[in-house]
């Protein structure tokens, strides 16, 4: 985090400019709309963060983009351009641990503290403050993305004046005491219980070493390998059928897809392997040509997993978890929304997540979506009725 007891002097000078774009090694052309500027902006706690931008900066409607797990700036292409058209000031970057942004250490053995809520939330306020602007009119996340949208209307509702949460439901930060029925204790209790049903759950997997060893050099290559991995959490894979789990033990996780509670010891991709399209349903898949994967490919291979992998070492580290304690009861209380895709686990794999994003965590919920036709990857999946769900929200926001 930046050094709090530094003089302010942030009055007396204007916002940092945008930095010309680095030489990053090995990165190809981003293929992006003319209307799509690639940039990349500096100092943003510690970060030179890459991010891609649309409509006019002038504009001051500034809607941010945050993108989840393994995804990338890249993930929000269908929007920028769609949202800027209709007068907002859209960016979208590769946050901390992606991409092109640079200056975090991904190192499985670092402490992962920066890439807990409250650094990443910190990373998001200084991007902010770097576009030389002191508010939001709406943060927009998905998957991971999403929990740190959450996060940021909730710790800075004076900057993140909307936000729209996508797969992942926000159910609320956890609290003090420390109960055996708590949403976070209950959960890794069941994960404790996985190993016996020969089950691992990802989460824990991508919090060991192990996970970025297996990803990065995945047997089947890492374009064949993301293909199953995108294709096997989409509502092209006919056997995601999701619906709301009855509780929180080792038996229910169990009943997960296994891309969620994995054989245990097999590692991601050999688990997804088996659920590789055919070339007929790949050359179908519209929502994901072979050139658009391309770019997540020849980024993780260029990068590796192990930047992302880092929040989920904090999801799951006591440490992290508690430090989170300190917001317990806090609630999201400006205008609020949700959008889950009809295919998607991601909405039910925590049991109960959502009716306590409704009914406790935020207090001004304006909506709550399912796109049909839809999985994990929603915004990439269906585009047109996410986009018409986001003008309707951000309209309403705006009235």
């Amino acid at each position: 985090m930046q050094d709090s007891t530094a003089q302010d002097n942030s009055a007396h000078r204007p916002p940092p400019q945008p930095e010309s774009e680095p030489s990053i090694t090995g990165a190809a052309d981003l293929p992006l709309p003319a209307t799509v500027r690639s940039r990349f902006v500096a100092p943003v706690n510690g970060l030179t963060m890459h991010v891609l931008e649309a409509g006019s900066p002038r504009s001051d409607r500034l809607v941010l983009l945050l993108h989840g797990f393994p995804e990338l700036a890249f993930s929000w292409r269908h929007q920028l351009t769609a949202l800027a058209e209709a007068g907002y000031y859209v960016v979208a970057p590769d946050l901390r641990g992606y991409g092109r942004t640079t200056g975090f250490r991904a190192d499985a053995y670092a402490d992962p503290i920066p890439c807990s809520m409250p650094w990443l939330v910190n990373d998001v306020t200084a991007l902010v403050a770097a576009l030389g602007r002191g508010e939001v009119h709406a943060v927009i996340g998905h998957d991971f993305g999403s929990l740190l949208t959450g996060w940021c209307g909730l710790l800075r509702p004076d900057i993140f004046r909307a936000v729209m949460m996508m797969s992942a439901p926000f159910s609320g930060p956890p609290g003090w005491p420390v109960l055996p029925n708590d949403g976070p204790s209950r959960l890794a209790a069941a994960v404790a219980g996985l190993p016996a049903l020969g089950r691992e759950h990802y989460q824990w997997y991508y919090s060991t070493p192990r996970g970025a060893r297996d990803m990065d050099s995945p047997p089947q290559g890492m374009h064949n390998f993301l293909r199953a991995y995108f294709h096997v959490k989409s509502a092209d894979w006919p056997a995601n059928q999701p619906h709301e789990l009855d509780g929180i033990d080792a038996a229910t996780l169990a009943r997960l897809p296994h891309y969620y509670v994995l054989p245990l010891g097999v590692g991601m991709p050999a688990a997804v392997d088996p659920e590789m399209p055919t070339p007929d349903e790949i050359a179908s898949c519209t929502w994901l040509p072979e050139e658009d994967l391309a770019v997540y490919a020849s980024e993780f291979s260029r990068t590796g997993f192990q930047g992302g992998l880092q929040w989920y070492r904090c999801l799951t580290g006591e440490r992290e978890i508690n430090t989170l304690r300190l917001f317990g009861g806090r609630t999201i209380d400006v205008p609020s929304g949700f959008i889950a895709g009809e295919s998607d686990w991601g909405a039910h794999q925590s049991p109960g997540a959502v009716a306590a994003m409704r009914e406790r965590a935020c207090t001004r919920m304006l909506a709550c979506d399912v796109v049909p036709g839809a999985g994990h990857w929603v915004q990439q999946e269906q585009p047109s009725l996410v986009l018409e769900l986001l003008l309707r929200f951000l309209e309403a926001v705006s009235a």
